[in-house]
C-alpha cells in the first residue's frame, strides 16, 4: 500500500480519465474470460464500482487517478500469478478498508465471509514496514499470521509491492531507498519461497536500480550491447539440439532467456570478476509438453541428447525432479560447455513444471485437484504456525531468524529409517534433532552422520543420514544458541534456557525479600524495575538470577533511599573524565571541527555526523544518514553491506542526506590494482599519483607472485570525482589488469 493523496484537480480531463480507466478494466476481465462462472463478471462489476467510488478524489504520488493501483495489482495477480476472480475482487478492494468510508462490514455484506477474511488480511498489513522497528516486525509476523490463515494474502499483498516497485520513479528518493530495501530484505525472499521467481527477479532488478544505479545502469547498457552477439550465440546452440529434440518426437518448445541484472552483478561482486568473465549471461529452457506418468522419464531422455552433444560439468547438475525444492519448483539443471568454449546453463522442465517455476502456489493448487499429492506448502505453512506460536521472541530476532530459517534454500537430510527432512543451508546436527522433536533436541548430546559420531554443531550437507545420541542428563546451555538456524531449535532452546532461570531465579526472590523487608520498602515490580535499572539489567528475572548466582551481593542497597515503600536510587557522582577517555572527547570535538558540511531534507540545516566504518563514504557517494543509538548520526553509502538491514528494519531512523562541496578536507580511501609484474610499474604509478595528480598517499602494500602484481594504495582524496579520476589514469598505464576501490581499515 502507498501513502494516497488527496488531489481534487485533475490533469488530463475527465473524459480521457474514464476511459484509461475503463480500458484497464476490459483488460482484466479479459485476462479473466477462461476462469469466469456464471455469475462472476457482476460481482467483479459491483468491486470496481465500489473502489472506483471510494477512490473518486485520491491520485497517487505520479498524479495518476489511484483507482489505476488497484486495477494493475488485480491484473498482476491474474496475468503473473495466475489467481481468479475471487482474488481479483480482493484486489481491487485491497486498499478501501485502509483509505477510505468502506468498512470491512460493506464487504462482508456484499461478497461474503471469505472475501472479507482475505480483505482485512490485507488491511491488518497494508501499513506493513512503515513505523518503527518493533512495530515493523510485529507487522511482518502479522503477514505470516495471515499467510497461514490464507496464501491469497501474501499473494496479493506481493502483487501490490510489485506495482509499488515498478511505479516508484514518482517517489522521494528517502522512499525509493526504504521501499527497494524492504523489497530486497524481505518480499523478494517471500516471493521466491512461494515459487514466484519471475517476481522475485524483477523485484530484485528493480530494488537494485534504486539503490545502485550506477552498477544497474552499466549492466543493462552492457547487456544491450551484446544483445544480437548473444542472440546468435542462442541460436547456434540451439540448431543441433532442436534438430535432436524433433527426430526424438518429442513436442517442445526451446528458447534462451537473458539472466537478471541483480544476478549478473551477484556473480561478479561473488566472484570478483568482470561483466565479460560472467559465462551465464543467459540460460537455455527446454519445456516439454509430457503426459503426468512420463514427465521423469522424457526430462532424462532430454538431458541424455543434449549431453551428447555438449560435454556437461558433472558438478553442475542439479536434480529437481526427484527431489523439488520446498517450494514446489521442479526441473533438472546441467551446465554444458557450448560453442567457442562457453559454459551455458540448460534447464529442463515439463509444461506443468514450468507453470508451477513461473505462478508457484497459485499453479500448485491448480494441478493439486484431485490429487492426494501432499504440498510442500502446506508442510512450510505448518512449519511456520509452530513458530508463530510461540509468541515469545523478541520481533527484530523472529525477522532475522524467520529469513534464515524459511526464506533460505534448504538441503535435504534423511533419518535412519529413511525419511526425508528439510532444513535450511547452514543447519546443524542439533537443528535436526529439534525437528525431529523438541524432546529429542533438548537432550541431544551427539550424532552419527552417515555412521560417523560427530558434534551437536556439526554442519549438515545434503543427502546426510543422521541418528540423533540423547542423553537424560543433558540440558540446553546459552551456547547451544550458536549451533542452530532454525527458527524452531532457537526458540525451543530460548523457552527452556528461560525456565531454567525462572527455577534459579525463585532463590533470589526469597533472599531480596528478606533485604528489602529490613529496609522497610516493598517487594514490588516497580522496586525490582527501580534495581534492576541500578544494576543495568535488562528485566526483573534478570536481576533475581544475579542475586541468586551471587553476581550481586546487594551492599550497595545500604545507600538507597525509601519513601513509604519505594526505593530510590542514589544518583551517581559526577566524574571528570579518565585519561583515555579524555583523548577520545577530544579527538571526537576536533573530527568535528573539521567535519564536511552535510544538507538534509530541504531546510539546509548543517548537522554533525561521524562516516560508518563498514563502508568508509566519501563526498560524492550515494549515502543516506542513520540516527544510531548513543553514537548520533552515521552516514552510509545506499550499497553498504548493512544498507539493506538498517534501511528495511529501521526505516524510521533514515535521513535524507546529500554532500556539500568543500575541498579542503580529505578522505582516506583506497584502491586495489592487479596487473603483470614489470620493472618499474610501481615507480609508474606512485609517480602517477603523487606527480602528476597531486594526491597523498598514505600507505602502500605490494604482492608480487607467478609475474602478477596485487598492490593496495590508501589515498586521501576530497570526493568520488577524484577517485574516479585517479582510477581512470591508473587503469590506462601499460600491463595494469584491473583498479578497484576497497574499504580501509
Amino acid at each position: 500500500m502507498e501513502v494516497a493523496v488527496e488531489i481534487p484537480k485533475y490533469n488530463l480531463n475527465e473524459e480521457q480519465e474514464r476511459k484509461e480507466i475503463l480500458r484497464h478494466y476490459r483488460a482484466l476481465l479479459r485476462a479473466l474470460k477462461t476462469k469466469l462462472k456464471p455469475g462472476d463478471k457482476e460481482m467483479i462489476r459491483t468491486a470496481f464500482e465500489m473502489a472506483v467510488d471510494a477512490h473518486k478524489t485520491m491520485r497517487r504520488k505520479s498524479g495518476e487517478p489511484y483507482i489505476l493501483h488497484p486495477l494493475s495489482v488485480a491484473m498482476i495477480c491474474v496475468e503473473e500469478i495466475g489467481l481468479g476472480v475471487r482474488s481479483t475482487i480482493c484486489a481491487l478492494l485491497h486498499d478501501t478498508v485502509e483509505d477510505t468510508d468502506i468498512s470491512l462490514a460493506d464487504i462482508q455484506r456484499e461478497f461474503g465471509g471469505e472475501i472479507a477474511k482475505i480483505v482485512d488480511g490485507l488491511t491488518k498489513i497494508s501499513n506493513v514496514l512503515d513505523t518503527n522497528t518493533s512495530q515493523q516486525a510485529e507487522n511482518f509476523k502479522k503477514i505470516l499470521l495471515t499467510l497461514t490463515d490464507d496464501p491469497r494474502v501474501i499473494l496479493i499483498k506481493l502483487a501490490d509491492r510489485l506495482h509499488n516497485m515498478r511505479t516508484l520513479d514518482s517517489m522521494k528518493r528517502e522512499k525509493q531507498l526504504k521501499i527497494s530495501s524492504e523489497t530486497v530484505y524481505v518480499y523478494a525472499p517471500l516471493a521466491h519461497r512461494m515459487g514466484l521467481y519471475n517476481i522475485k527477479t524483477e523485484m530484485e532488478d528493480l530494488a537494485m536500480k534504486y539503490m545502485e544505479p550506477d552498477s544497474y545502469k552499466y549492466l543493462a547498457q552492457k547487456l544491450n550491447d551484446t544483445k544480437r552477439e548473444r542472440s546468435r550465440y542462442i541460436n547456434d546452440f540451439i540448431r543441433p539440439i532442436k534438430e535432436k529434440l524433433e527426430q526424438g518426437g518429442f513436442d517442445f518448445e526451446i528458447y534462451g532467456r537473458p539472466k537478471s541484472i541483480h544476478s549478473i552483478w551477484n556473480k561478479m561482486k561473488k566472484k570478483g570478476v568482470a561483466f565479460e568473465e560472467v559465462y551465464d549471461l543467459f540460460a537455455i529452457r527446454v519445456i516439454l509438453n509430457s503426459p503426468p506418468e512420463k514427465e521423469k522419464e522424457d526430462c532424462w531422455k532430454v538431458y541424455s541428447m543434449i549431453t551428447d552433444e555438449y560435454t556437461p560439468s558433472p558438478e553442475r547438475l542439479r536434480d529437481w525432479l526427484s527431489n523439488p525444492k520446498n517450494n514446489g519448483y521442479e526441473a533438472l539443471h546441467t551446465t554444458v560447455m557450448g560453442p567457442q568454449g562457453k559454459w551455458v546453463e540448460v534447464q529442463i522442465r515439463t509444461k506443468r513444471m514450468n507453470d508451477i517455476a513461473e505462478k508457484g502456489l497459485a499453479a500448485h493448487w491448480k494441478y493439486k485437484e484431485g490429487t492426494n499429492d501432499e504440498n510442500r506448502f502446506d508442510n512450510w505453512f505448518h512449519q511456520i504456525r509452530e513458530v508463530l506460536a510461540n509468541q515469545d521472541t523478541n520481533s527484530i530476532d523472529f525477522l532475522q531468524d524467520f529469513k534464515v530459517s524459511f526464506l533460505a534454500e534448504e538441503i535435504y537430510v534423511y533419518t535412519p529409517k529413511g525419511d526425508v527432512k528439510m532444513l535450511p543451508i547452514g543447519a546443524s546436527a542439533l537443528d535436526f534433532a529439534f525437528a525431529v522433536h523438541t524432546a529429542v533436541g533438548v537432550k541431544c548430546i551427539g550424532a552419527k552422520v552417515n555412521h560417523k559420531l560427530v558434534p551437536i554443531g556439526h554442519k549438515l550437507r545434503s543427502g546426510d543420514q543422521i541418528e540423533i545420541i540423547t542423553s537424560a542428563k543433558q540440558k540446553p546451555n546459552s551456547e547451544w544458541l550458536n549451533f542452530v538456524v532454525t527458527t524452531k531449535a532457537k526458540s525451543k532452546i530460548k523457552d527452556s534456557l528461560k525456565e531454567e532461570k525462572r527455577t534459579i531465579a525463585e532463590e533470589g526472590k526469597y533472599i531480596l525479600q528478606r533485604k528489602l523487608d529490613g529496609l522497610g520498602a516493598a517487594m514490588s515490580y516497580q522496586n525490582m524495575e527501580e534495581l534492576a535499572n541500578f544494576y543495568k539489567l535488562a528485566s526483573p528475572l534478570d536481576l533475581l538470577y544475579e542475586i541468586a548466582v551471587k553476581k550481586i551481593d546487594l551492599k550497595e542497597l545500604k545507600d538507597f533511599t525509601v519513601a513509604g515503600e519505594k526505593l530510590i536510587a542514589p544518583k551517581p557522582p559526577l566524574s571528570p573524565p579518565k585519561g583515555e577517555d579524555k583523548e577520545k572527547m577530544e579527538a571526537k570535538k576536533h573530527l568535528q571541527k573539521d567535519a564536511e558540511l552535510i544538507i538534509f531534507g530541504e531546510s539546509s540545516d548543517k548537522i554533525m555526523y561521524t562516516l560508518a566504518n563498514c563502508c568508509k563514504p566519501i563526498p560524492g557517494d550515494d549515502v543516506f544518514g542513520f540516527i544510531t543509538q548513543g553514537e548520533g548520526l552515521k552516514i552510509h553509502r545506499t550499497n553498504c553491506p548493512n544498507a539493506t538491514r538498517l534501511l528495511s528494519n529501521y526505516g524510521h531512523r533514515v535521513v535524507k542526506t546529500k554532500w556539500v562541496k568543500n575541498k579542503e578536507i580529505s578522505f582516506l580511501t583506497g584502491i586495489k590494482i592487479i596487473g603483470l609484474d614489470d620493472v618499474g610499474v610501481i615507480n609508474k604509478i606512485t609517480n602517477l599519483i603523487s606527480g602528476e595528480l597531486k594526491i597523498n598517499i598514505n600507505a602502500l602494500t605490494i604482492e608480487a607472485k607467478d609475474g602478477l602484481f596485487e598492490g593496495n594504495i590508501k589515498v586521501y582524496v576530497h570526493d568520488k570525482d577524484e577517485l574516479e579520476e585517479l582510477v581512470e589514469h591508473v587503469k590506462k598505464l601499460p600491463g595494469i589488469e584491473s583498479v578497484d576501490r576497497f574499504d580501509t581499515e
